[in-house]
């Protein structure tokens, strides 16, 4: 679906209506959307707006790292939008110049609809222009980060109040597993946060200096939600390593209480496996009380053992 909305040097806004209307001569500027094009529809980039072939290679196959590309009259940029449930990236790009916007993108984008609906009803216009449309596209999506990046961190705040009680595998499994969303976020935001810087510091761009702190604003997001994730990252290092020594001295305390037991009965065996044998002249056997006295002898030994290793601190937790 292609939708137009244009704004007349009258500052009036049409919508609803197709791209022949682009070529009014009292157009000041307008804004298309490719939203979830066909293959016919997106042909038009080529035919009607003849944008650079590799700006539309890049549209066409996605995803690509954000990015900005200069060209003769205009700049092409791609942006991430962020699914809030798979926190898969969505790709959007954008041709902006001097009196336009296009956008592309092939998925249903609620930050679109909303930049797009903004603008469709905005009663003072007449100050408005290509770059306030990109920014509000821009920042429309880059505020959708937060609630993805505060949903992980409740997250982590639960393995941290649940960690006691849970299972050690489920707590490390959810661990790495958040750790990869995180990762994943990095790979998203850290590309659009130097996006912005480069919008910011280019002299391709003309934004006036009431513009600029806008933008500016978003790189100030971006550079918030990396350090969130970074902060993130170091908490779920610390909450993996400390389950990983946890795990690591359960398994000692258990080594060492087998080691104890096995310390003890090696003697005590010993002298089972001695009496045990079947030669016929062992003194011992045709004696009456030798019974008792093997198995008093081995009860002495093994007592003593027990509280020499409590002397040396073995049974300490």
């Amino acid at each position: 679906m292609i939708r137009v909305l244009a704004i007349t040097h009258t500052h009036q806004i049409l919508n609803d209506l197709g791209l022949d209307i682009l070529k009014r001569n009292d157009i000041k500027w307008y804004w298309v959307d490719f939203n979830m094009p066909t293959e016919e529809e997106a042909q038009l980039l080529d035919s009607y707006f003849q944008f650079h072939p590799l700006a539309i290679e890049d549209c066409l196959h996605h995803l690509q790292r954000a990015k900005l590309e200069y060209y003769d009259d205009y700049s092409f940029l791609v942006v991430h939008a962020i699914n809030q449930s798979t926190l898969e990236a969505s790709e959007v790009d954008l041709f902006v110049g001097k009196n336009f916007v296009v956008s592309f993108h092939f998925h249903e984008l609620n930050e679109i609809e909303s930049a797009w609906e903004y603008f469709r009803h905005l009663k003072d216009i007449k100050k408005k222009g290509p770059l306030d449309a990109t920014h509000k596209i821009m920042d429309k999506l880059v505020d959708m980060y937060f609630p993805v990046v505060y949903r992980i961190e409740e997250q982590i705040q639960g393995l941290e109040r649940h960690g006691r009680r849970g299972a050690m595998s489920s707590l490390i499994n959810e661990t790495f597993i958040i750790r990869g969303d995180l990762l994943h976020l990095h790979h998203t935001i850290t590309p659009m946060r130097e996006l912005l810087y480069r919008i910011l510091e280019s002299d391709r761009i003309p934004i006036e200096q009431n513009r600029r702190a806008y933008f500016r604003d978003i790189h100030d997001h971006l550079i918030k939600l990396g350090q969130l994730i970074e902060t993130n990252r170091a908490i779920t290092s610390e909450i993996r390593d400390n389950y990983l020594s946890l795990n690591s001295y359960y398994m000692n305390s258990i080594m060492k209480t087998l080691t104890v037991i096995t310390t003890i009965f090696m003697p005590l065996t010993f002298i089972a496996g001695i009496y045990g044998m079947n030669f016929e002249n062992i003194p011992e056997l045709t004696w009456k009380y030798g019974y008792f006295v093997v198995l008093g002898i081995m009860g002495i030994m093994g007592i003593g053992m027990v509280l020499w290793f409590k002397k040396k601190g073995w049974f300490r937790n």
